[in-house]
């Protein structure tokens, strides 16, 4: 199996899981934090909602200085769900696009996360996509249903059944 096609079960896998999550994000709650040192909610639900548009980053370019802030790759304030779920349609569209194109001789060759001109991380692309992306998506997805909670909205079923969906 070649690697891309491999991550793009994984993206279509993971964006349903997240999907229902984004889903259920209350409207008119974007300033509330669980605690001062978090993230906003509106913050973390956009953030996870860009996520797979990262994927498009690693496989076009051969760095990301975070300095940069780069539009393309930050989290936008969004005002509604609707809103919330196109951002995250495009994100994805934008991460499938990008793998769909991307050979193992590409995805083997190395990407470099830089930090204020400082290399924070090197890696070969698919080891930043797996861990950087997915791995850090499934991390904040699931902080995110934890403001769910806290916000009394329905926690939907992820990788097993949540005490608010039994069914998948």
């Amino acid at each position: 199996m070649k690697l891309n096609e491999l991550f793009l079960g994984q993206l279509d896998n993971e964006a349903k899981s997240t999907r229902r999550v984004l889903e259920r994000v209350p409207e008119g709650r974007n300033d509330w934090k669980p605690h001062e040192k978090s993230m906003a909610f509106g913050y973390l639900a956009a953030l996870v909602a860009k996520m797979p548009s990262w994927i498009a980053m690693m496989v076009d370019s051969d760095a990301y200085e975070l300095a940069s802030k780069d539009p393309r790759f930050q989290p936008v304030d969004v005002k509604s769900n609707r809103e919330l779920l196109q951002v995250f349609d495009e994100a994805v569209a934008a991460g499938r696009r990008a793998l769909e194109n991307a050979s193992d001789e590409h995805l083997i060759k190395n990407w470099k996360f830089l930090v204020n001109g400082h290399v924070a991380s090197e890696s070969p692309r698919y080891v930043a996509i797996r861990d950087t992306m997915f791995s850090h998506w499934a991390h904040h997805r699931g902080q995110l249903t934890v403001y769910l909670r806290l916000n009394e909205a329905l926690v939907p079923a992820i990788y097993g059944p949540s005490a608010d969906d039994r069914g998948f």
